[in-house]
């Protein structure tokens, strides 16, 4: 039997075990096959049908010859000062799409950031990928597989822990069925096996996606991004907040159903000059009272935009003013900034502080 049709072939990537195992049926071979691909895939990041040595030899060349399994394409790579990597990388054909996957290593972990769409259409003023538009969503096989090729491309290196964070280019939650679909395989004991405690997913503040992730049985962390300590402000710098504003939100916040283990996220970018004052930080503790969260400050990164680094002895008294009323308040450094791979700077630039550096093509 064939999967063939219309000469296409079928991409077996971002593709549960379920349905992996329904495909291999229609093959005539048992389901199992299905599960044993699947462990293959994304346990032992197997990409070539002929190195999966648990399949029999003859169903491996009958695979090779129906379907296939694309990865993302590295098309650029950018070697930060710190360590940190940024991958500029080509995904589909009939669409073709370019977003910007990035890989940080530390000393016992490494911390991928991932992106869910091409582009974004939420047009955050203080973020440079509003300037892209939003191009397409991505499939679930082009968001797990940012994952995979930035672990194969570091397989030497790797430590023994992995954070994944959905916080690259697009809004998560305005790619909802994919999203979920890639962390199903993410967060999966029989997939990837990457604990939730270890996956985070940022959001502008789309509240019926987040009443929708709350009834998920499989869930990441969740990061809000509050940014303003008032709907005049927030109004300013995310135009989402019009439809949004902080009250809703926060009111589905404080309704999320959390884990024991769990707090939610709260990241307020930091604008010198525009959001960074005491007033602003005691708003801030009165909008989040009897809330179980913790606060990431991070200090604006700089890019072509009209705004300007806050002033580190301002963000300290910021802080200084959560903790003081009790909240757990952190200031966020950024990985990556002389290469445009922080947080705020992805929009398919070249680097001013580094040399694009020369890759393979995975496909």
């Amino acid at each position: 039997m064939s999967l063939q049709a219309a000469d296409t072939v079928v991409n077996l990537l971002g593709k549960p075990a379920e349905e992996l195992r329904a495909i291999l049926e229609s093959l005539g071979e048992p389901a199992y096959r299905g599960v044993q691909i699947y462990h293959a895939l994304y346990r032992e990041r197997r990409f070539d049908f002929a190195t999966m040595t648990n399949l029999p030899v003859a169903l491996r060349q009958h695979l090779a010859r129906e379907a296939v399994i694309t990865l993302p394409r590295i098309l650029r790579q950018y070697d930060s000062s710190d360590g940190t990597l940024r991958y500029v990388v080509a995904l589909g054909e009939a669409q073709p799409a370019t977003v910007e996957t990035v890989f940080m290593p530390e000393e016992h972990r490494q911390t991928i950031c991932i992106s869910t769409q091409a582009g974004c259409a939420v047009d955050c003023r203080f973020c440079l990928t509003a300037r892209l538009g939003l191009g397409r969503n991505l499939t679930a096989g082009e968001i797990v597989g940012q994952v995979l090729i930035a672990l194969d491309e570091n397989r030497t290196t790797l430590k023994p822990q992995t954070n994944v964070v959905l916080m690259g280019q697009g809004e998560p939650l305005l790619n909802y069925d994919a999203v979920m679909a890639a962390l199903r395989i993410l967060l999966d004991p029989g997939g990837m096996a990457v604990s939730p405690k270890h996956v985070t997913l940022s959001t502008s503040g789309i509240v019926p996606a987040i009443e929708r992730l709350a009834e998920e049985k499989v869930r990441p962390k969740l990061a809000i991004s509050l940014n303003a300590s008032s709907n005049t402000q927030r109004d300013k710098i995310m135009p989402i907040n019009r439809k949004y504003p902080i009250e809703k939100l926060l009111d589905s916040c404080r309704r999320y159903p959390l884990r024991p283990w769990e707090r939610l996220t709260l990241e307020y970018v930091m604008l010198g000059g525009f959001n960074d004052s005491p007033d602003d930080a005691r708003r801030v503790v009165s909008l989040l009272a009897n809330l179980r969260a913790k606060v990431n400050l991070i200090p604006w990164n700089p890019g072509e935009l009209p705004f300007e680094r806050p002033d580190p002895a301002r963000v300290e008294e910021f802080r200084k003013i959560l903790l003081d009323k009790g909240m757990l308040a952190f200031v966020r450094g950024s990985r990556g900034q002389d290469v445009m791979a922080a947080c705020g700077q992805l929009a398919l630039l070249e680097s001013a502080g580094a040399s694009p550096q020369s890759s393979l093509t995975l496909c």
